[in-house]
C-alpha cells in the first residue's frame, strides 16, 4: 500500500524561503545595492535625451550637446557593468542555494521513518529530487537575479517618471495598471494547474519505472496490453494538466503585451496637450515616454519569468513537501536492559486500513530460534516489520528489554535487530563503501569470509561497474548484519529469489551469521520450523498456537494440518 507525500502550504514555503535568503544575506544586500547602482545609472539616459531634445529646440550650442550625450554613453556604460556584476553575484547565489535545497532534499529523504519511505511511490520521490528540484535550482540561477534587477529598476524608474512630470506619471502609470488585474487573474489559478501537473508527472514517472523494472514479470505473464493501457492513460493526465497550464499563459502574456501600449497612447495624448499648454517642454514628454519605455524592460523581464516563478514555486511546495512528513515518533531515553522481546496487545493497520494484526502478545527468549508460519496474508512479515521497528503499532508494545523498539535511534536498533530480506540493495560505490562500516580493512575481510564471500578479495572493486551477483549480493547483505553485531536477526523470505545453487550457499552463510543469535523466521517453507525451538502459527493477523514442532503436532491443530499439506500426507 502507497503512502502520498504532503505538499507544503504557502506558509512552510515562504518560511523555507525566508531561511535560504537568510543564510546568504550578505549576498543578498549586495545584489540589491548593485541593482539599485545599476538602476540609477539607467535613469540618467532618459532624463538627458530630454536635456539634449530641450538643448536643440532651444537653439544652444553644439558643445552642450556633445557634453550630455558623453554623460548619456558614461549611464550606459555604468549601468552595463552594474548590471553584469549584478548577474554574476546572483548566479553565485543561485547556485550556492540550490546546492543546499540538494542537500536539505536528501538530508530529509534520508530522515523518511523507514515505514514511510518504503510506501511512497519510487517516481514521486524521485520525481520530486530531480524534476522539482532541478526547477527551483533553475530559476534560483536565472530567473532569480532577473526579478531582483527588473524589481528594483521599476521602483526607481516610477519614482524617476514621477519626478520629470506628475501627470505624465500619473497617467502612465495608471496605463500600466490593467496588468495588476491580469496577472492576479493568472495566480489565482496558477499554483493550482501546476502543482496538479507535478502529481500527473509524479504518476507518469512511477508508472515508467514499474514497467520499465517489471519487464521480465510483464513478458511472463502477458501484461504488455494493461501496462500499456495504464502508461497510456498517466501521460494523457500529464497532457491534460500540461495543457492547461498553457492554456493560461495563452491568455495571461497576449494580455499583457497589449497592456505595454495603453501608457504610451496616453502620455502621447496628456503630452500633446500639456506641450501646447506650455505646461511641459517637449524634452520633458520625450524622457517621460523614454522612461515609461524604459519601465517596459523590467515589467517584461518579470512577466517572462512569472511563468517559471509560478511553475517553480509549485515544485518548491512540493520538495518541501518532506518537511510536513511527521517524525517517526520520540525517541527512547534509556538503552534496553537486556535482549527479550516483548509483544503486547497489538494492533496494526496499513494506511487507516483494517486490522491486520489483532491483539497479538508474544515473548522471544534471548537465544530462541522462534518460526512463525502462517498461510499468505496471515500477518507474519507484517508483524516481523514491528519486531524490527520499522513500523510502529497502533495499540499495545513491542519492546526489546524494556524499551520500544520503534523509537530507539537508528544505530541504536541496528545493535539490537536486524532484519534480512530477499531485497538487498547495493550502492554503486566500492565494496568497502557497501559494507557501510568504518572499520579497519581486516575487520572488513574477516566479516565477509564468515559468510563464504570468498570473491570479495578486492575491497577497491567498484560495485557500480562490477555489480555482484544476486548470490554475493546476499552475502554482503550478510556481512553487513555480521559487522552490525546484533543480537536479533529476523528473516523474511531470505533466500526466496536465489537459484538452488546460490541459496544453499546463502543458507550456510545464515548458518555462520545466525549462531548464538536469537532467530525470528518467517517460515514460508515448514521445513524451517521443524529445527526451531519453537514455533508461532498465524491466522487472520492473530497467534493462534505456540509451541515446540513436536507439540504441535501432538496437538492435532491448525500447525499438524500445515505440515501434513506441506508433507502430502
Amino acid at each position: 500500500m502507497s503512502a502520498v507525500l504532503p505538499i507544503a502550504d504557502r506558509r512552510l514555503v515562504v518560511r523555507a524561503a525566508r531561511r535560504l535568503l537568510a543564510a546568504d544575506r550578505r549576498t543578498v544586500v549586495l545584489m540589491l545595492v548593485l541593482n539599485a547602482l545599476a538602476a540609477l545609472a539607467g535613469l540618467g539616459g532618459p532624463w538627458l535625451l530630454g536635456r539634449i531634445i530641450d538643448t536643440v529646440t532651444g537653439g544652444h550650442g553644439a558643445g552642450r550637446v556633445d557634453r550630455l550625450a558623453l554623460a548619456v554613453l558614461a549611464c550606459a556604460v555604468a549601468q552595463m557593468l552594474l548590471s553584469r556584476y549584478a548577474l554574476t553575484v546572483g548566479y553565485r547565489f543561485g547556485e550556492r542555494t540550490a546546492a543546499r535545497i540538494r542537500e536539505e532534499f536528501l538530508r530529509r529523504s534520508l530522515d523518511l521513518p523507514a515505514a514511510v519511505a518504503e510506501r511512497v511511490p519510487a517516481g514521486d520521490l524521485t520525481a520530486r529530487g530531480t524534476t522539482d528540484v532541478d526547477a527551483v535550482a533553475t530559476t534560483l540561477r536565472d530567473s532569480l537575479p532577473v526579478v531582483f534587477i527588473s524589481v528594483v529598476q521599476m521602483l526607481l524608474i516610477v519614482v524617476a517618471v514621477v519626478v520629470v512630470s506628475p501627470p505624465l506619471g500619473v497617467a502612465g502609470l495608471l496605463g500600466f495598471s490593467g496588468i495588476w488585474f491580469v496577472t492576479r487573474w493568472y495566480l489565482r489559478r496558477a499554483r493550482a494547474a501546476y502543482l496538479r501537473e507535478g502529481a500527473a508527472n509524479s504518476v507518469m514517472a512511477d508508472e515508467l519505472a514499474a514497467t520499465t523494472t517489471g519487464a521480465r514479470t510483464i513478458e511472463a505473464f502477458d501484461l504488455r496490453e494493461r501496462r500499456l493501457t495504464r502508461g497510456h492513460a498517466a501521460i494523457a493526465e500529464t497532457r491534460r494538466t500540461r495543457l492547461a497550464t498553457l492554456g493560461l499563459r495563452s491568455v495571461f502574456f497576449p494580455l499583457v503585451e497589449m497592456s505595454y501600449v495603453l501608457p504610451v497612447v496616453l502620455v502621447l495624448l496628456i503630452g500633446g496637450r500639456l506641450y501646447f499648454a506650455g505646461s511641459v517642454t517637449l524634452g520633458t514628454v520625450a524622457a517621460a515616454l523614454l522612461y515609461l519605455r524604459q519601465l517596459v524592460g523590467p515589467l517584461d523581464n518579470i512577466m517572462l519569468t512569472i511563468e517559471q516563478l509560478q511553475s517553480s514555486a509549485a515544485s518548491f511546495a512540493r520538495v518541501e513537501g518532506l518537511a510536513a512528513v511527521p517524525a517517526d515518533g520520540t525517541r527512547a531515553i534509556r538503552a534496553p536492559d537486556g535482549d527479550r522481546i516483548e509483544v503486547r496487545a497489538v494492533r496494526y493497520a496499513y494506511e487507516s486500513g483494517p486490522d491486520v494484526l489483532h491483539d497479538v502478545d508474544l515473548t522471544v527468549r534471548p537465544g530462541e530460534r522462534l518460526a512463525i508460519v502462517g498461510l499468505s496474508g496471515a500477518g507474519k512479515s507484517t508483524l516481523a516489520r514491528l519486531i524490527a521497528g520499522v513500523d510502529r503499532p497502533d495499540a499495545g508494545s513491542v519492546t526489546v528489554g524494556g524499551v520500544p523498539i520503534a523509537d530507539l535511534p537508528p544505530d541504536e536498533l541496528r545493535r539490537q535487530v536486524v532484519l534480512v530480506t530477499q531485497e538487498h540493495h547495493v550502492f554503486r560505490e566500492s565494496l568497502r563503501e557497501n559494507l557501510m562500516v568504518a572499520a579497519p580493512d581486516d575487520v572488513l575481510r574477516r566479516a565477509l569470509k564468515s559468510v563464504g564471500a570468498d570473491w570479495a578479495d578486492d575491497l577497491d572493486r567498484d560495485l557500480g561497474e562490477d555489480p555482484p551477483s544476486g548470490g554475493e549480493a546476499q552475502q554482503l547483505a550478510l556481512a553487513r548484519v555480521v559487522l552490525a553485531d546484533p543480537h536479533t536477526v529476523i528473516l523474511d523470505e531470505a533466500t526466496a529469489l536465489l537459484d538452488p545453487t546460490a541459496a544453499r550457499s546463502a543458507e550456510r552463510a545464515l548458518a555462520a551469521v545466525l549462531h548464538d543469535r536469537t532467530v525470528i523466521a518467517i517460515a514460508h517453507r515448514l521445513e524451517t520450523s521443524h529445527d526451531a525451538d519453537r514455533v508461532a502459527v498465524m491466522d487472520g493477523g492473530r497467534i493462534i498456537e505456540l509451541g515446540s514442532h513436536d507439540e504441535l503436532l501432538e496437538a492435532d491443530g491448525p500447525y499438524a494440518a500445515l505440515w501434513r499439506t506441506w508433507h502430502g500426507t
